[in-house]
């Protein structure tokens, strides 16, 4: 905690932009594990095929059900046209969804290329946060982190939660697994191509596209909830996407004053009371 406070202070006094930049890094790095330990969650690196990941986890009881929560796509971009060199979040809003989760088998995955130090993945680079967020290699990654997730519950079923753009991940997930129990996203991008056109910025080729496979996930329940104040993933977008999934397990829940980066934490143990379901039985 010493340490922690001095390089603190010293953050505050250097001005040297590279050391500038380690401090960030630093800051963002202290302000997630300031979250995640009050919860009783242990930070780890997961280490898959493609990338080494990080998570917070707290595993309680072995023969329950696991929550895992994916991050948005964090630190992307800098504006609208020049990305980031670190797409680690100032401020994790997947892992305060997590913590504000009081059930005994939580776990937050960090997406490719967040909170992990750039030598342990030399695949990351610019693409990997921007134009291949959604690539076939990020989804197979998060996926084996869930698979090495799993076996700490054995036989125990899944339920997902994605935010922002996390969300498509969670989609995207969902389609290649068996043990998903629910799905529940927040201010959710489930339809990339849609919302890239809706603000006039690239399509996202290299990427897939949850909505895609809207069908494949038909039979899992599930809730979007959407803020009624969200200008960058309006309303809209999750009912697109429960229209493609058709069936009668999924739903859009709007969230009155809620915005993209709101403080969807505060409000998540009410919204967490709301139970994924399908009509009659799944």
């Amino acid at each position: 905690m010493r340490t922690a406070s001095l390089v603190a202070l010293w953050c505050l006094v250097v001005s040297v932009a590279p050391l500038l930049s380690a401090c960030e890094q630093f800051e963002r790095n202290a302000h997630a594990n300031g979250l995640a330990a009050p919860a009783g969650m242990r930070r780890e690196q997961i280490v898959t095929a493609n990338f080494v990941l990080t998570a917070w986890s707290r595993i309680g009881r072995s023969n329950q059900q696991i929550d895992v929560y994916i991050e948005g796509d964090g630190l992307a971009w800098l504006s609208r046209s020049e990305p980031s060199l670190d797409p680690t979040p100032r401020e994790a809003t997947g892992l305060a969804l997590a913590v504000a989760d009081p059930a005994p088998n939580v776990v937050y995955l960090a997406r490719p290329c967040q909170f992990t130090p750039m030598a342990l993945n030399p695949r990351c680079g610019v693409p990997y946060w921007t134009g291949r967020r959604f690539a076939a290699e990020v989804v197979t990654s998060m996926n084996e982190a869930i698979d090495q997730i799993a076996v700490r519950a054995p036989g125990q079923r899944i339920n997902l939660v994605g935010y922002s753009g996390g969300a498509a991940i969670a989609i995207l997930i969902a389609a290649r697994r068996r043990d998903v129990e629910s799905i529940r996203t927040v201010a959710g991008n489930l339809d990339d191509e849609y919302i890239n056109r809706l603000h006039g910025v690239s399509r996202m080729p290299d990427s897939e596209n949850p909505i895609d496979v809207a069908t494949g996930v038909a039979s899992i329940p599930q809730v979007h909830f959407s803020g009624a104040d969200d200008e960058v993933v309006p309303p809209e977008v999750a009912r697109r996407f429960v229209r493609a999934v058709g069936g009668r397990c999924s739903r859009v829940q709007t969230v009155p004053g809620a915005t993209h980066g709101g403080d969807w934490s505060h409000q998540w143990p009410a919204l967490l009371a709301i139970t994924p379901g399908c009509g009659g039985g799944r």
